[in-house]
């Protein structure tokens, strides 16, 4: 397991630009982001034998566990319903205005919570004026999210 998260440390930052690439226009997206983000958050969750979880908290810290580093997605409050957790990973969307491809982008996210028993829903984004951390919130699958007002509408980015 070592060996994996040591390969996912050295590919994150080329991933994510071809990621960001792939997921900047809504045509681009459709014939190449969004099939590459289902199939790196497959291959994340198969390499890191990542497991459904029996309660929220537990798959918050699966999907932390996910990541290259657990201190890049710290969790920084947690409810019966809801987990709050932050983004620091530099996001090369960050200050373009283009919500909409950070959206898109994080279909890897949302995969790879799918396959845990989670939902992922973006509050706040990097790509958003002077966001420097994205905020994300987690709540178990089919839970109802209409109280949770994703990034991508709050900004009514295009």
């Amino acid at each position: 397991m070592a060996v994996i998260t040591r390969l996912n440390k050295l590919l994150w930052k080329p991933l994510l630009n071809a990621s960001v690439w792939a997921t900047r226009t809504p045509y681009r997206n459709a014939v190449l982001g969004q099939p590459l983000e289902r199939g790196l958050a497959t291959l994340t969750i198969t390499l890191k034998q990542a497991q459904p979880q029996p309660d929220l908290g537990g798959v918050a810290r699966e999907w932390q566990r996910m990541m290259p580093s657990r201190k890049m997605v710290p969790i920084v409050e947690e409810s019966a319903d809801t987990v709050i957790a932050e983004i620091h990973a530099e996001c090369p969307y960050r200050g373009t205005g283009n919500v909409q491809g950070c959206h898109r982008m994080m279909e890897y996210d949302r995969q790879m919570l799918k396959g845990i028993g989670g939902e992922l829903v973006v509050l706040r984004s990097q790509a958003e004026a002077g966001v420097t951390v994205c905020q994300v919130a987690i709540r178990r699958q089919g839970a109802d999210l209409s109280d949770l007002v994703p990034a991508h509408i709050r900004t009514g980015s295009t």
